[in-house]
């Protein structure tokens, strides 16, 4: 299987991993799975330091780089597919997330309760 992380899930992972789950820890730990970051997560992210709300590594691509995870770019066909989901979240970047997960087949690893309300593949964090 194959997981898309959520901004949370990606900020306690590398902060604080024992607030997720049992089973997202060994998720995301597994060497045999492929854990991927979206360019939407790491511009939420961005967009949060430059606001003063969240303090991140400098060296934020690098610590991703070395946890294994993968990068997401956003496509067209990601975008595009936003404008079918139902309105049942009004954050953009967590409609991205649930967009990629639909198109690229991945499961997210969250604990929106809004981003479970979608046809998508998900896991609690």
């Amino acid at each position: 299987m194959n997981f898309l992380l959520d901004t949370h899930v990606l900020l306690w992972w590398l902060d604080k991993p024992a607030l997720l789950s049992s089973q997202a820890r060994k998720a995301i730990a597994d060497s045999d799975t492929s854990i991927f970051v979206s360019a939407a997560t790491i511009w939420e992210i961005i967009i949060k330091k430059s606001l003063g709300k969240l303090v991140i590594p400098d060296n934020l691509e690098q610590v991703i780089a070395d946890n294994n995870f993968l990068p997401l770019p956003i496509s067209f066909a990601h975008a595009l597919a936003i404008e079918t989901l139902p309105d049942f979240h009004r954050d953009p970047f967590d409609r991205v997330l649930v967009a990629q997960s639909i198109c690229e087949g991945l499961t997210i690893v969250t604990r929106d309760p809004d981003i479970m309300k979608y046809p998508a593949s998900w896991m609690m964090a």
